[in-house]
């Protein structure tokens, strides 16, 4: 039969877990000031009017950059449990951990041949 016993928890914290956000989105709405006019429909940035077009064109590159950084970035916080248990995880662990650092980095090795990394 099911196991309520085991999975209580579970379905007392998932309805409150999903109230809670709704209810703070529902409460914002209801105490937060409506106030529409020309100066809410302005474009502000660092205290200076915004000159131009605000829908400009950006070059691929800036998004491989952050790309590469997220990958990077993910893995690390991938790691960092590994490596607190590495003692006890043996040699077959360290072997995983190894293909899985070397599949980014032969990637940007590939990406930097490719030319993908440049800016000019």
């Amino acid at each position: 039969m099911f196991l309520l016993s085991e999975y209580e928890t579970f379905w007392i914290f998932l309805p409150i877990s999903s109230l809670i956000p709704i209810l703070a989105f529902l409460i914002s709405r209801a105490l937060a000031p409506i106030s529409e006019g020309p100066e809410k429909l302005t474009s502000y940035e660092s205290g200076i009017e915004a000159m131009g077009d605000a829908w400009i064109q950006f070059r691929i590159r800036y998004y491989m950059f952050a790309l590469v950084f997220v990958v990077f970035d993910v893995e690390t916080v991938f790691l960092y449990p590994w490596a607190m248990s590495f003692d006890i995880l043996g040699i077959y662990t360290f072997i995983e951990a190894l293909i899985f650092v070397l599949i980014p980095i032969v990637g940007s090795v590939y990406a930097w041949r490719r030319g993908a990394l440049e800016w000019s």
